[in-house]
């Protein structure tokens, strides 16, 4: 004969084996995706990226200006990279193309360069990739701002991304 005690332990052990079997097999690890290299660098950086961009909106478009009492695209792009980045880049539209690694727009990620042709010359305009399809500039008619990819006007002279 089983005394009370026994028939207890056989209902209370397998519902604890029940529940201890159940609750491990809930426990999923979740995979993450593996991040490249530029994608780390880009989320660490991305928080002094939206300052830098903050504090030089609006700044004045002047064609070779490299201070916020005026700025031109190349000389945004060398300032950007500096204070950023901590990188020197070269200071030309030319120079930052040459020195680029080529990419397509499906493969930017903030803090690579985008080029474009404008008025028929070939990469004479550079921006900087943030997210969404956004790019910041010195735009020669209202200065530092932040533009659409998607916009017609840049969709039609995009030319190529680059990663310096």
């Amino acid at each position: 004969m089983i005394d009370a005690l026994s028939r207890r332990l056989l209902w209370v052990l397998p519902l604890a084996l029940l529940l201890c079997a159940t609750s491990c097999s809930s426990s999923k690890k979740s995979r993450k995706k593996k991040t490249t290299k530029v994608e780390r660098r880009a989320q660490q950086e991305s928080g002094s990226m939206d300052a830098f961009v903050r504090d030089w909106e609006g700044v004045p478009y002047k064609y070779g200006g490299t201070s916020k009492s005026g700025v031109d695209c190349s000389g945004f792009v060398g300032v950007l990279y500096r204070d950023v980045y901590k990188k020197d880049v070269p200071r030309t539209t030319e120079g930052l193309a040459r020195s680029s690694k080529s990419l397509d727009r499906n493969e930017l990620v903030e803090g690579d360069l985008v080029f474009f042709d404008i008025q028929g010359k070939k990469k004479s305009h550079v921006g900087v990739y943030l997210r969404n399809e956004q790019f910041v500039h010195a735009s020669s008619s209202k200065g530092v701002v932040v533009s659409s990819l998607t916009n017609p006007y840049y969709q039609k002279a995009f030319s190529s991304g680059g990663r310096p």
